[in-house]
């Protein structure tokens, strides 16, 4: 799938058809016409995919976020931007945000400004990226943040394939975290660029369920991963707390410490000038 476009576009799917085909018409209508992946995640039947510039890659099981992984290795060009089945890319937004990433060489995430709806509201996420705590660097296109949504990124390949990617084991929801982590204490740079924009169409059937508590087994795990010992404990004790009166974070709780095992295995904390940025956009 070789392309003079600098930008692939990579989007997990899983059982959504119908989201699938509006996202790729979507992505077909614009103007730079960017090269497509799209990665099934095991749908209980095959998505149609037949247009041209776009490639279909089944995966035998639900990588969940993970089959974003399987994307990235497979493009062929420098800059990747992500797709869910119900988000696509404004015109433009891709060929500038390949400009702004060649205009800034140890940028390694663009985080999108993302619109919500036919009535394009913006994420309330892009509010508090705009106003990240950890300012806006002389040498970055944006505020600096800790953080993005996955349907509204963009990451410089090497970049992605040094952090090593999403986890397997974080499925879809909260996944973000540990990625954005692993990009910094490498030396990459994430930064909100407000005139990139991606739209999100969310799926008539809201949110799936499961994710809600996923989401705080997630940031649990990234916690225990990442966190420096007593930053990890004290966002622990915040769960436990909220779990006195909140089902769903008892049930976050419970599934996040079912994997104390690997989790004590792979921990490999940040130094302390990450960890106190990390604390700074928790406030």
């Amino acid at each position: 799938m070789a392309s003079a476009f600098p930008v692939t576009v990579v989007i997990i799917t899983r059982d959504r058809a119908l989201e699938l085909g509006q996202t790729l018409q979507r992505l077909a209508a614009l103007p730079e016409r960017p090269p497509v992946i799209v990665v099934d995640n095991a749908s209980a039947s095959s998505p149609a995919v037949s247009a041209p510039g776009v490639r279909l890659i089944r995966l035998p099981r639900n990588a969940g976020a993970a089959g974003r992984n399987v994307g990235v290795a497979q493009a062929h060009t420098p800059y990747v931007a992500f797709c869910d089945d119900d988000s696509a890319w404004a015109p433009d937004a891709l060929a500038r945000a390949a400009r702004v990433f060649a205009r800034h060489p140890r940028l390694g995430l663009i985080a999108a400004r993302v619109l919500v709806g036919s009535d394009h509201r913006s994420d309330p996420m892009c509010r508090e990226m705009e106003a990240s705590p950890l300012g806006p660097p002389a040498d970055l296109p944006g505020p600096k943040v800790l953080g993005f949504m996955a349907c509204g990124a963009l990451v410089r390949r090497s970049a992605f394939m040094e952090a090593g990617g999403f986890h397997e084991r974080f499925g879809v929801g909260g996944e973000e975290r540990l990625l954005a982590i692993d990009l910094a204490r490498r030396g990459w740079q994430l930064a909100y660029c407000d005139d990139i924009v991606a739209h999100h169409y969310p799926a008539a059937e809201g949110i799936r369920p499961g994710r809600e508590a996923r989401l705080v087994r997630n940031n649990l795990w990234t916690a225990w991963l990442r966190y420096r010992a007593g930053d990890a404990w004290s966002a622990t004790r915040r769960v436990v707390k909220e779990a006195q009166h909140s089902s769903t974070a008892r049930a976050g709780f419970a599934a996040a410490a079912l994997g104390i095992p690997w989790v004590l295995r792979e921990r490999d904390a940040v130094d302390s000038p990450l960890q106190r940025q990390l604390n700074l956009v928790a406030k």
